[in-house]
């Protein structure tokens, strides 16, 4: 029997593509009100406009303490009470060694996937734990559980996930607020054409010969973790293409799939 999110509220960062957006419209076919926080405001509200479950459309980043301390606090009355918080916001920059790279691509993978995650959810708890009442599903990565060459900074923002979502299951233990990771291996989104900076071509060489994950894949084990019955806790889902077999063995060849 699965926990029914009819005209619960469902907050998600980083909806304006990718996974994101695939969980905007899984939530809202289980019939979910959204809050949908991003940088490209533009694209959030297009999806907005598509989606028929009521919507609350923010201007984030959730880089920014306290703009995100402020989005929250300063909610309409009707949208405050958050059931489902999906840490979705996250990127990568380039693939190369630690000396090699940038400061500014550095403090922009630690400060999105790690400060931004524990920001925004330092700003939600409080109100679940007040409730007694919530569940939060972090968007982690396999990078979180296998580091890879080249990856030695994005992979340690991942593991930094897997560890903030471990120590949240001991903190709120003997509440029924509950904390998910879902760690997807190789998905086909935005995310490779961020890493390199808007290079598609260089970002297509990732999927090549592949069938990656999609966003909506992801999205279907956001949904099924968050539609348990309240005394079930999915607490990680790890989830790769069958192509994949680890962070660096990926089967470039057709498979009848």
């Amino acid at each position: 029997m699965s926990y029914s999110l009819e005209g619960k509220i469902v907050f998600i960062t980083g909806a304006s593509s990718g996974i994101g957006e695939a969980c905007a419209r899984a939530f809202a076919g289980a019939g979910a009100r959204l809050i949908l926080c991003a940088r490209r405001v533009q694209r959030v509200e297009s999806l907005a406009a598509e989606l028929k479950v009521p919507t609350h459309v923010i201007t984030l980043d959730v880089r920014d303490q306290q703009a995100v301390q402020r989005a929250v606090d300063q909610l309409p009355r009707e949208w405050a009470s958050i059931e489902v918080l999906i840490n979705n916001a996250g990127l990568s920059r380039e693939l190369t060694r630690l000396q090699e790279y940038s400061i500014d691509d550095i403090n922009e993978m630690v400060d999105t996937n790690v400060k931004g995650l524990l920001y925004v959810t330092r700003a939600v708890l409080p109100g679940m734990i007040a409730r007694n009442k919530g569940h939060i599903i972090n968007i982690g990565s396999t990078a979180g559980h296998w580091t890879y060459p080249n990856g030695a900074v994005y992979c340690a923002t991942k593991a930094a996930v897997k560890s903030i979502s471990e120590g949240l299951k001991m903190d709120l233990n003997g509440t029924t607020v509950r904390i998910s990771s879902v760690d997807p291996g190789l998905v086909e989104t935005e995310f490779s054409i961020v890493r390199f900076h808007g290079d598609v071509a260089r970002a297509k060489k990732v999927y090549e010969g592949v069938k990656p994950l999609t966003g909506t894949d992801v999205a279907d084990v956001v949904l099924y973790c968050a539609t348990r019955p309240p005394h079930v806790n999915i607490n990680d889902v790890v989830l790769m293409p069958v192509a994949q077999a680890s962070a660096t063995q990926v089967y470039r060849g057709p498979l009848d799939v």
